[in-house]
C-alpha cells in the first residue's frame, strides 16, 4: 500500500503540471494531433493504430485527449480499408488515469448537468474490433479505457488498477461494472476498495487480459492480431462483436435469441456465401464486406 501511495503522489504531481489541455488542433483525416499519434499499419495497411502521446503526464486522459481519441476512432470507423484498430500508449504508461487537475474544481451540479465523462463511452460504440496494447500503468481511467476495448494484450510489466478510492472518489467510466464482469466480484471489490494494483500475470489469470508479451514486441503482436481480424469480413466481424458484447447485457436466453438472429442475418450477405463456397472449393475466401 505504501508503494502505491508513493506512485500516486508521483502521478498526481505529473498530472498537475499542465493547468489545462491546450485547445484542439483542427481535425482532418491524417492530421497531426496534440495528444495522440495515428497511422495505418499492417502488410495491407488495414489496421488503424492510435497511440496516446502525452508522456510527461503519463498519458493522463484530459478532455482534449479524449476528444482527439474519439475523432480518430470515427475516422478509422468510416475508413473502408480499416478492419480493426489497436489502441496503445507508451512503454511506461498506457494511461495513468484521468487528468486530476481538470477534475479538481468540479462540482456535483457541474458533473451532473454536463454529463461529465459520458463522451468516454464513444469507444464502446465503435463497430470495428479494438485491441488495447497495454504497457506500463493502466490505472483509473486508463484501466477503464482498456476495458472498453474488445481484446486486451499486456506487456510483461503492465499494471492494472482502480485507485480512485485513494483520491476520495470512485471509478466513473465503468470501472466498477466492467472490472467486476471481467474478474469477478471478490477481486474487483478488493481492487476498488483498496486501490491496489495487479500485475499483467495476475490480470491474465483473472481473465482481464488474454495474452502477455515482452514490452518491445507487444504493439507488433497486437497489430498482427488486428491484421488477422481485418482479413475477415468487416460486416460479419461487427455482428460477431455485437453478439459477444450482448452476453454482458442479456440473460442467456435473450443472448441466444440475439445470436440466432445475427447468425440468420449472415445468410443475407455475399460474404457468407463466399466464405462457405471457398471452404467447399478448398480455396481462400475473398471477402468484399457485402
Amino acid at each position: 500500500m505504501a508503494s502505491l501511495r508513493v506512485l500516486l503522489l508521483g502521478v498526481r504531481r505529473q498530472l498537475q503540471l499542465p493547468a489545462r489541455c491546450p485547445a484542439l488542433r483542427p481535425f482532418a483525416s491524417g492530421a497531426n494531433f496534440e495528444y495522440i499519434i495515428t497511422e495505418k499499419k499492417g502488410k495491407n495497411t488495414n489496421v488503424g493504430l492510435i497511440r496516446l502521446n502525452r508522456p510527461k503526464a503519463l498519458n493522463a486522459l484530459c478532455d482534449g485527449l479524449m476528444k482527439e481519441l474519439n475523432q480518430a476512432l470515427e475516422t478509422f470507423e468510416e475508413d473502408p480499408t480499416v478492419g480493426a484498430i489497436v489502441l496503445t500508449g507508451g512503454d511506461k504508461a498506457f494511461a495513468a488515469g484521468a487528468d486530476i487537475k481538470e477534475m479538481q474544481s468540479r462540482t456535483f451540479q457541474d458533473c451532473y448537468s454536463s454529463k461529465f465523462l459520458s463522451h468516454w463511452d464513444h469507444l464502446t460504440r465503435v463497430k470495428k474490433p479494438v485491441i488495447a496494447a497495454v504497457n506500463g500503468y493502466a490505472l483509473g481511467g486508463g484501466c477503464e479505457l482498456a476495458m472498453m476495448c474488445d481484446i486486451i494484450y499486456a506487456g510483461e510489466k503492465a499494471q492494472f488498477g482502480q485507485p480512485e478510492i485513494l483520491l476520495g472518489t470512485i471509478p466513473g467510466a465503468g470501472g466498477t461494472q466492467r472490472l467486476t464482469r471481467a474478474v469477478g466480484k471478490s477481486l474487483a471489490m478488493e481492487m476498488v476498495l483498496t486501490g491496489d494494483r495487479i500485475s499483467a500475470q495476475d490480470a491474465k489469470q483473472a481473465g482481464l487480459v488474454s495474452k502477455i508479451f515482452p514490452v518491445e514486441t507487444l504493439v507488433e503482436e497486437a497489430i498482427q492480431c488486428a491484421e488477422k481480424i481485418a482479413s475477415n469480413s468487416k460486416i460479419i466481424a461487427a455482428m460477431a462483436k455485437e453478439s459477444v458484447n450482448a452476453a454482458f447485457e442479456m440473460t442467456l436466453t435473450e443472448g441466444n435469441k440475439l445470436e440466432k438472429k445475427l447468425f440468420y442475418s449472415t445468410f443475407a450477405t455475399d460474404d457468407r456465401r463466399e466464405g462457405m463456397a471457398a471452404f467447399v472449393e478448398k480455396r481462400k475466401a475473398s471477402f468484399k464486406d457485402h
